[in-house]
């Protein structure tokens, strides 16, 4: 939970970078996350449902995001983070995590893992909302599932083709896995939000 004296001021929410300009500087997987962006969508649906709650007085407007480009989890889920600002017009600012563990620190997972991406949504006045962390629960339920899958086919193999194979199959969930992230975030909203 956020503390209640944050250190990310409305000056320095400013001051992160575009998603346009976190990509331009990033050093690794420019590629995953510009293929993550083509399957990244918001249906008609759910745009709809995002613009009306950043319209209302206490709705979200701002969207931080903590992430690093090394990371699966980022550049698969940041592009869809995106995606949700952009069909909600809002406005979102990423911060490296590396460099930025003061923040990290006000939204650590279980209060004690720096797990990314995480999306912190805040009102126009910069009031904080609510934060997200890494991943859907369903998808925490179902990588392990995949993996003993994996394990139970090829009994015999080695480990870097359990990880390999693991990879391919996780991989390929990755759309529905982003469907499944625009979900519980518009879930998560419309309970915070009373709606």
């Amino acid at each position: 939970m956020a503390q209640q004296t944050s250190v990310v001021t409305p000056e320095r929410f400013a001051a992160g970078f575009t998603y346009k300009d976190y990509i331009a500087q990033i050093k690794v997987n420019t590629d995953r996350f510009e293929a993550n962006l083509k399957t990244a969508h918001v249906s008609p649906e759910d745009t709809a449902f995002f613009r009306k709650v950043s319209k209302l007085p206490n709705g979200p407007t701002k969207m931080l995001v903590l992430g690093e480009d090394w990371c699966p989890d980022v550049y698969r889920g940041m592009p869809v983070l995106h995606r949700i600002a952009e069909a909600g017009g809002m406005e979102m600012r990423i911060f490296p995590r590396d460099q930025h563990l003061d923040i990290m620190n006000e939204f650590l997972k279980e209060g004690q893992f720096l797990s990314i991406p995480t999306a912190v949504f805040y009102t126009k006045d910069h009031r904080y909302i609510l934060h997200w962390i890494e991943r859907p629960a369903a998808v925490n339920r179902e990588m392990p599932e995949i993996r003993e899958a994996v394990k139970r086919e090829m009994p015999d193999a080695d480990e870097q083709t359990i990880r390999t194979v693991n990879g391919e199959r996780t991989r390929a969930k990755y759309p529905a896995w982003q469907q499944e992230t625009v979900r519980e975030i518009r879930e998560m909203l419309s309970q915070k939000l009373g709606l």
